[in-house]
């Protein structure tokens, strides 16, 4: 929505994109850029498409900047935001948008020459070499970079960070074949009809496959492939799931949510949304069951009470005893 918006205000001097990148495509042409800072977890299933928009980004030579973070699809931690924040100045001096500040310009510099040096002295020089590569663009005019350009330079030429380039992208491919044949079953659910059962029963097998194998994953390289590709899973089987419900589809809505919750068993997205479901098909030991699991689940006991208590979906099994019992005792943990 963000990048929207600045596209088509043509009035923006920068975007922060966390966890999703351009709709449908970056800018086109300077004249009608902005500076981007994009965000994204290693373990977001939108990793892919962070990463390909920042080398589209690079190739246009617009203004940008990329940090990734331990993490899933969720917002940035404090720190990156704070990065953000500090880069976009760094874009209003180079501008002339704002006067230069040398105090801070050093500042910065400093901070981000650390974390390069860092990652360097960990041995991981692909992530090195993706520091030292952004700092140049980020305070070329503003602070001399001839020192890590030249280091920036010569991290380019490593096999290691060759062969991490052409890995990660092999790691994009694989994402996509793990995500494609579950993709469509998930898709041909959208219709209903008699099959319904048989074809939730074909793809909840292909889920717990899945989930299995990252579960039992040991390398962790393989297992963030593993993990973006369920999260992938999950999050297209609750937007059906929402878009069944909007159709008054209830029970092909109730199969998606049933199927998400297969993906990650302890989301409350899902949780919530199957409990509504199973309750508006008049499935009462089902509602009952699910909501116990989400209960038990909830970081917030007085918000999940509060939802129960208010959700219209629940008013005919609200005041029977079994019911009431969810709300009466404390959560289990």
């Amino acid at each position: 929505m963000a990048a929207q918006i600045a596209q088509s205000c043509n009035c923006a001097a920068g975007v922060l994109l966390n966890g999703a990148g351009f709709s449908p495509k970056p800018p086109a042409s300077p004249e009608k850029s902005f500076a981007v800072f994009a965000a994204t977890g290693t373990y977001d299933f939108n990793y892919p498409e962070i990463i390909r928009m920042d080398e589209q980004l690079e190739k246009l030579a617009l203004p940008h900047f990329l940090r990734r973070f331990d993490g899933s699809h969720q917002w940035a931690p404090a720190d990156s935001m704070n990065e953000a924040l500090a880069w976009f100045r760094l874009q209003a001096m180079k501008s002339g948008r704002e006067p230069h500040e040398d105090t801070f310009i050093q500042e910065q510099f400093q901070q981000e020459t650390e974390r390069a040096q860092k990652f360097e002295q960990s041995g991981d020089l692909y992530a090195a070499w993706n520091e030292y590569r952004q700092m140049v663009t980020a305070f070329d005019g503003l602070a001399d970079v001839a020192a890590i350009r030249s280091r920036s330079q010569s991290l380019e030429k490593e096999k290691s960070v060759r062969d991490a380039t052409k890995r990660e992208h092999q790691n994009f491919d694989d994402q996509a074949r793990l995500e494609s044949d579950i993709s469509a079953g998930l898709s041909s659910l959208a219709g209903g009809g008699g099959q319904l059962a048989e074809m939730r029963g074909a793809v909840r097998q292909q889920i717990i496959d899945l989930r299995s194998r990252t579960e039992h994953e040991k390398q962790e390289e393989k297992r963030r492939v593993l993990r973006r590709a369920l999260s992938g899973i999950f999050v297209q089987a609750m937007e059906a799931g929402n878009e069944r419900m909007e159709a008054k589809q209830i029970e092909v809505a109730r199969a998606y949510f049933e199927l998400a919750c297969e993906a990650d068993p302890n989301a409350m997205w899902a949780l919530q949304n199957l409990a509504i479901a199973r309750a508006l098909t008049n499935d009462r030991k089902g509602t009952l069951e699910i909501l116990r699991r989400a209960k038990s689940n909830t970081k917030d006991p007085a918000a999940f009470i509060e939802w129960f208590k208010t959700e219209s979906a629940f008013d005919k099994f609200r005041e029977s005893p079994d019911f009431r019992a969810l709300f009466d005792s404390p959560p289990s943990h």
